[in-house]
């Protein structure tokens, strides 16, 4: 990879920003030891510059912008190859209502759930779901904006966080059990994680707060119902269309039912993030984690010179 000028997106105006900073720099890092070019973009509005001799992106960025399709769009339509899953099935995969009728097509199990907005609110048809009960935004990740509902009386206030970041919402019915996640790497299921937050469940704090959460690399799973949750994790990853890579979230009930939450198109990033763990489990370190990630969009590339149109040194993408 000597050769190669790689340039790495990072940040994004979206509420997973220092994140992403933390994923971008890890990656830089990373890369940085393979001998290419590497060249950090701090993305802090929609529209950035791409200096023209790139070989590829890599998008280290999360939430909105960077992960629902919308910056793999742009990137598309100005000829630049990039990593991670292509517009449409990153779409698909950040909104979680679209993900999960794609679940409910496909046959995966998923748990029951109410889709409804500020327009449409009528919060006693939640109440179906039964309680304990889970509402989040549609569309955010990094555990932004979600509640757990213990009661009916605690249901108004969920909403108005979680409509804070998003006009439509999910409640969910809760399903009490082991918190899994398995990372997909082109085309394979890594070691299975299990997630042992220390507080209530998984949220932004835990997942970022050190100390708050445990994590069990490899998950202590008898082998077959390990199988069971890497082909369920496959599917999820394979319905919603997504290529190379992702990060698929279950949840193991306590009858050891598989309930499959939600795909992560662009999980984090940093060396103790839960991708490279179930890598580095699996003999991958970060840097060959990310220089593979690189190597599987420069099998995509396509040329980003057009006929007759003058070489420019620097391209914007808006």
């Amino acid at each position: 990879m000597k050769q190669l000028k790689i340039a790495v997106l990072m940040g994004g105006p979206s509420a997973e920003r220092p994140v992403s900073l933390k994923s971008g720099a890890a990656v830089v890092n990373a890369l940085a030891g393979t001998g290419a070019k590497i060249l950090p973009i701090n993305v802090r509005e929609t529209k950035f510059a791409i200096p023209r001799d790139v070989d590829v992106v890599f998008i280290a960025l999360h939430g909105t912008f960077g992960e629902d399709g919308t910056v793999q769009r742009m990137l598309e339509d100005n000829g630049i190859a990039y990593t991670g899953s292509g517009p449409e099935a990153s779409a698909c995969a950040f909104d979680k209502i679209a993900a999960k009728a794609k679940f409910i097509e496909a046959g995966i199990q998923t748990p029951k759930c109410e889709v409804f907005d500020r327009a449409r609110c009528d919060l006693k048809r939640l109440t179906k779901l039964g309680f304990p009960l889970v509402v989040k935004p549609s569309r955010q990740g990094s555990s932004v904006g979600i509640s757990i509902v213990q009661e009916e009386a605690d249901l108004e206030e969920a909403c108005q966080i979680a409509w804070g970041y998003d006009h439509h919402l999910l409640a969910e019915q809760f399903i009490a059990g082991r918190e899994l996640t398995v990372g997909i790497f082109d085309g394979h299921a890594l070691p299975v994680i299990e997630i042992q937050p220390k507080h209530d469940f998984f949220t932004y704090e835990a997942k970022y707060t050190k100390g708050q959460t445990d994590y069990l690399v490899p998950a202590p799973l008898e082998r077959s119902l390990e199988s069971q949750v890497k082909a369920a994790a496959l599917r999820a990853h394979d319905c919603l269309g997504c290529r190379d890579f992702s990060r698929v979230d279950l949840i193991l009930s306590k009858k050891n039912q598989l309930f499959v939450l939600e795909v992560n198109t662009i999980p984090g990033l940093t060396e103790t993030s839960l991708v490279p763990k179930a890598a580095r489990a699996a003999g991958i370190e970060f840097r060959d984690l990310c220089a593979r990630m690189v190597q599987m969009a420069l099998a995509r590339r396509v040329s980003t010179s057009t006929a007759g149109e003058p070489e420019r040194e620097t391209l914007t993408v808006s």
